[in-house]
């Protein structure tokens, strides 16, 4: 058994990776969150695709200039 007194006062500062990972689960459930919320705003949209027709002039045929 040691009889030195412990230098130790407490916890250690968190390290540059453990500030990394925990901005980067914050930055990810963001995300995810972001995500969701789009999802809900186009959701009822999936399988109508009667808005999603062009505008325009279709040539059918160019037999007819020949």
């Amino acid at each position: 058994m040691s009889t030195l007194p412990s230098s130790d006062t407490g916890k250690q500062p968190p390290s540059v990776y453990t500030v990394m990972l925990v901005l980067s689960m914050v930055f990810l459930l963001i995300a995810v969150i972001a995500m969701y919320i789009e999802l809900s705003r186009w959701a009822p949209d999936y399988f109508r695709t009667q808005k999603a027709n062009p505008v325009g002039q279709i040539v059918s045929s160019i037999d007819n200039y020949a």
